[in-house]
């Protein structure tokens, strides 16, 4: 290539090869213009070389080249990518003349080194200006936006933009995405679509995570849909969230499909596969796929071991959990985090070692955290250790006091005891601090729609028509042999209460719905609940699994049941 071309041109891999022509012209005495310094200062911004970028800004002062726009603009955009912001920004105040480029160079800079306030307010200085922002201005400002949080100025910007690009769409459906808006994730892609612009892989990327934290099998699917039309399905990123996605909504087989045929894998799609195995209780195939990982030469990482350590928590295999704990630090140079250490407590505890669980805590380099003291409770209350579950309890108060998951746990440990003076204590407590205490729920996806059921409800449009076959549904299971376990009921009630109390709880309620809307179906009905399903919902769905002959997909707080002919997928240990 001539060597012209490569001074005028330096993208596209011949940055290097740019800076080389350049010090070529410095030996043979040609003396550079402001299009040369324009190029080789983009040259040094691709390469991110600061120290040849500095010598090139003190030969263009010695030359009297800083008053052109152009050459001021390349020094900003150097300055700004390789990390000296405030200097960027010196350069920019100085300049007389400023066009919109100039704007732009330093508005995404700001946002570039996450500093999205300072961006905004520059953009609102811009405003003022008599120049106007274009695309570029408007997508830096919906990125500075969202990476403040601020998401329904983000979406107000959004609805500014008269003429939306493929990078605008993009940026507001990811930062909806990763913001907890998955919904609205959902809806902008569907206006994307309508609109005719493009998503490319990494805007199908993020959609598909939103379907896999709303666990939305059917909208999933239309995205994989939507993939395989537009020719990105095999894209590393797609197909890792694909994997993702099918097995946060229960459907292993399809994620394994996906895994399987990838032509390239990272440690992401191992990751997914891994966790998605030990979330659906498929714990032995996840632990013989973390070794294939390691045949295949790939270095775990923190995320790869968290789907470790989940499936030997599940599986119960203590002694393979601590050498799984061990060579993290040993063999892959890894330190543990919480999120391992939580998982080695919740492996202890359920194994009946809370001492070793506490030694454990005690030996943390850190501080422990909420999460830590969580699983310290949650086994607590499972195993009616009441000594440890007040310590942790006590200690998760000290944390948040206004977080109403520890007074609600430690008055149902109570509460199981029949120790009534303390359970109304703890309520009396949580009154005098106006804690506020959450509501359980589940849902159920029917026909595109979701449905939200709370205990008891008789809100839902069909409340009666579900109360009634959910009695039906009941007294046939009573018949083979079900008994609604009322010690369940962590209130003081009679015996009638109590049984309405168990009986109508947000899962079942769910169920019977969906066995109303699908009654001769094949497919799982699945159901979503917000917190960890109890004893007798599991039994209850173990038992309509056999005698409806319906596979039943519950997928709780803490894993998924995959109930079939009467059997759980999680063993009864959840």
């Amino acid at each position: 290539m001539p060597c012209f071309l490569c001074m005028r041109n330096p993208g596209n891999g011949r940055a290097g090869p740019a800076l080389g022509v350049f010090l070529r012209m410095q030996k043979e005495g040609l003396k550079p213009t402001e299009y040369t310094h324009v190029s080789v200062l983009n040259a040094c911004t691709q390469l991110l070389d600061l120290r040849r970028g500095k010598q090139i800004h003190g030969r263009i002062i010695i030359c009297n080249l800083g008053g052109n726009v152009f050459v001021c603009n390349a020094l900003t955009d150097l300055y700004a990518r390789c990390g000296e912001i405030d200097q960027a920004r010196r350069l920019f105040d100085r300049m007389v003349i400023r066009n919109v480029v100039t704007w732009n160079l330093m508005i995404s800079g700001y946002l570039k080194n996450r500093q999205p306030e300072k961006c905004i307010d520059l953009f609102h200085e811009m405003q003022v200006s008599n120049l106007k922002p274009d695309q570029v201005t408007a997508s830096s400002v919906l990125g500075a936006y969202i990476q403040a949080g601020y998401i329904d100025e983000a979406r107000k910007v959004f609805g500014e933009i008269r003429e939306k690009d493929e990078v605008c769409w993009t940026i507001m459906i990811v930062g909806c995405a990763q913001n907890g808006k998955e919904e609205d994730a959902l809806l902008l892609f569907s206006e994307m679509l309508l609109e005719n612009a493009r998503p490319d892989g990494y805007t199908i990327s993020s959609v598909v995570s939103s379907c896999a934290k709303l666990a939305s099998l059917y909208h999933g699917q239309v995205v994989h849909g939507k993939a395989f039309l537009m020719g990105v399905n095999d894209d590393l990123l797609v197909s890792s969230a694909l994997v993702d996605m099918y097995c946060k909504c229960g459907v292993t087989r399809d994620a394994w499909t996906i895994f399987s045929t990838m032509q390239t894998r990272n440690v992401v799609s191992w990751n997914s596969m891994i966790g998605g195995y030990a979330l659906n209780g498929q714990d032995l195939e996840a632990l013989s796929l973390y070794e294939n990982m390691l045949e295949e030469n790939l270095k775990p990482d923190s995320v790869t071991f968290v789907g470790v350590l989940s499936a030997c928590v599940h599986a119960g295999l203590v002694e393979e959990g601590k050498e799984y704990f061990c060579s993290m630090s040993d063999q892959h140079g890894l330190e543990p985090t919480p999120d391992h250490y939580a998982c080695m407590v919740n492996l202890f505890g359920r194994s009946g070692h809370m001492d070793k669980a506490v030694d454990l805590i005690s030996s943390m380099s850190q501080e422990p955290n909420s999460l830590i003291w969580t699983t310290v409770l949650s086994v607590c209350v499972m195993k009616g250790d009441i000594k440890h579950g007040e310590m942790a309890a006590r200690c998760l108060i000290e944390l948040n006091p206004f977080n109403a998951v520890p007074y609600i746990m430690l008055s149902n440990m109570y509460a199981a005891r029949g120790r009534w003076k303390d359970v109304a204590s703890i309520r009396s407590l949580m009154k005098s601090k106006h804690v506020k205490k959450f509501s359980a729920y589940s849902w159920i996806e029917i026909d595109n729609e979701v449905h939200k059921f709370v205990a008891d409800d008789r809100t839902h449009p069909d409340a009666k028509i579900i109360h009634v076959q959910l009695n039906r549904l009941i007294r046939k299971l009573q018949e083979a042999g079900f008994s609604p376990n009322t010690n369940l009921v962590l209130h003081d009630f009679g015996e009638d209460e109590k049984l309405e109390s168990i009986n109508y709880h947000s899962e079942k309620l769910a169920l019977a719905y969906g066995l109303i809307k699908k009654p001769h179906g094949v497919t799982p009905i699945r159901i979503i609940k917000n917190i960890r399903t109890c004893a007798d919902c599991h039994i209850f769905m173990k038992f309509v699994s056999n005698i409806t002959r319906r596979p039943v997909i519950l997928r709780d707080s803490n894993r998924f049941h995959h109930f079939v002919e009467g059997k759980c997928s999680c063993k009864d240990y959840w």
